[in-house]
């Protein structure tokens, strides 16, 4: 993800220096911010649902939009990769340090087993 910001920021830079794009580049709808390859052993994500702010249609997916997102933005959290262990960490982290409501633990299973299986970085 780094990587795609400061590719953007040196195109912007690139840009207000009077640079740009090849003309062919652009004719051909080149696109320096899609990847030309998807990564080693990389899966290809299912479509997110634009309903809950493109998280991936699943059981799970509209408990995890309502409960996240009364803090931070979903892209927070589709953005991660994270282990399963850090997941739970996480969870307890966020009821112990930051004060986000304890919905229980039918709630706790159904938005981490949501996030084990479409946000995980051991997937």
């Amino acid at each position: 993800m780094y990587y795609r910001l400061l590719l953007k920021a040196a195109i912007t830079i690139a840009a207000v220096a009077g640079f740009s794009l090849p003309a062919a580049a652009q004719a051909t709808g080149y696109d320096p911010m899609r990847p030309v390859m998807p990564l080693p052993g990389a899966s290809a994500q299912p479509e997110g649902n634009p309903e809950f702010d493109g998280l991936i249609d699943g059981p799970g997916a509209e408990e995890t939009f309502y409960m996240c997102s009364a803090c931070h933005s979903i892209a927070l959290v589709r953005q991660q990769r994270l282990t399963d262990a850090r997941w739970d960490y996480l969870w307890r982290w966020m009821i112990e340090e930051q004060g986000m409501a304890d919905g229980g633990e039918e709630l706790r299973e159904t938005i981490l087993s949501y996030l084990k299986k479409h946000y995980s970085s051991e997937r």
